[in-house]
């Protein structure tokens, strides 16, 4: 842990910078100030002034929106938010596990033991759903992060929590991935084979099609 990581993170505590922070990260692309604003329930001056400082902090990235219109009258290009495609964490006192799991990705892959790494996930998965039964998996996904939501009737996850490890063992940690959201599937009390892999940039390689529930 930096202090930078601490400091950029304090921000945070302040309501109306969690709020902003929360609308653009939860839409998943580049919000304007006005929607970011509209959306926490302050202005849009008050709203600029704290979405430049979670860019200051690292916490976004900006950038501008050309208008759609062309020509005359079109106007200038709008200052538009993402959320920062880099990581913050905090640990009192200081952990790496990060290492530690890029080490075991490493000899998973020395051993060829991805099978028995995908076995590993399944039960773990399994296990996460705990007493859970019949609770719908969007509600576990979302408290480990993976930040779901619908799109076209499927289940899609705007975060992957193995981001760093995932670039270093793309095949391995998403094979990985898939089967310890199916173990949760399957610890619900759900259909296992609603998880499929379907990479997209900048998000969770795992998809969720439709339950049976929802297509009746």
């Amino acid at each position: 842990m930096s202090s930078d990581d601490l400091d950029a993170l304090a921000l945070l505590h302040d309501p109306v910078r969690r709020s902003l922070y929360d609308v653009v990260a939860g839409r998943g692309g580049d919000v304007g100030r006005g929607e970011a604003a509209e959306a926490a329930g302050v202005s849009r001056t008050l709203a600029g002034h704290h979405l430049d400082r979670l860019v200051e902090a690292g916490l976004l990235e900006s950038g501008f929106r050309r208008p759609e219109k062309k020509g005359p009258g079109s106007g200038r290009p709008a200052k538009v938010y993402r959320r920062a495609r880099g990581e913050r964490s905090v640990s009192l006192p200081p952990r790496d596990y990060a290492t530690l799991a890029s080490v075991l990705a490493g000899v998973v892959e020395l051993l060829g033991a991805d099978e028995q790494a995908e076995r590993a996930a399944h039960d773990v998965g399994v296990g996460m759903a705990g007493r859970r039964r019949g609770e719908p998996v969007e509600r576990v996904l979302r408290e480990r992060g993976y930040e779901p939501y619908e799109e076209d009737g499927r289940v899609r996850l705007r975060n992957c929590p193995f981001h760093v490890l995932a670039e270093e063992q793309p095949v391995l940690v998403c094979s990985v991935n898939l089967a310890l959201c199916q173990g949760l599937l399957e610890g619900l009390g759900d259909d296992p084979g609603r998880a499929r892999l379907d990479p997209r940039p900048g998000e969770c390689c795992v998809v969720f099609r439709a339950s049976k529930t929802n297509d009746d």
